[in-house]
């Protein structure tokens, strides 16, 4: 077998290659002008693509750190918050301390007026019962 079976042909300069095209792997050939003008172009545009791109996650990462500076304000707050309740908390809870013995006092008194009532309603039984009596012997005489 030859090596033009296999579509190579000799370079002038160097031996057999594979292509006998204008653009060859040869260093200092002049390369295609269409070919390079691709290439460059390719180039250019892969460049905008990976800049693009590279962009676009900038743009995602200043995102989320904007959005984590906007919760760490909002947890601030939030603590902040939270602080003032518990001290608020606090507060109301001293005061129910000191009104303890107070509430208390009223209970008591609700206690005895209970008892006072259910006397009052007793005696007012009673005195009807001695009221029906005393018509009764009224009645009689």
């Amino acid at each position: 077998m030859d090596d033009s079976d296999y579509g190579v042909t000799d370079s002038p300069k160097r031996g057999p290659t594979l292509s006998t095209s204008t653009s060859s792997f040869e260093p200092f050939d002049a390369h295609d002008p269409n070919l390079s003008r691709l290439a460059t172009k390719m180039f250019q545009k892969t460049g905008e693509y990976i800049s693009a791109e590279l962009s676009s996650t900038v743009d995602d990462y200043k995102l989320i750190e904007n959005m984590n500076r906007a919760m760490m304000g909002k947890v601030a707050e939030m603590k902040q918050m939270s602080e003032s309740i518990g001290v608020k908390n606090q507060e109301l809870n001293r005061k129910y301390e000191e009104l303890q013995p107070l509430l208390q006092k009223i209970d008591d008194i609700e206690a005895t007026v209970d008892k006072l009532e259910a006397a009052a309603y007793q005696l007012d039984s009673y005195t009807i019962r001695l009221e029906n009596k005393f018509k009764a012997l009224k009645a009689k005489k």
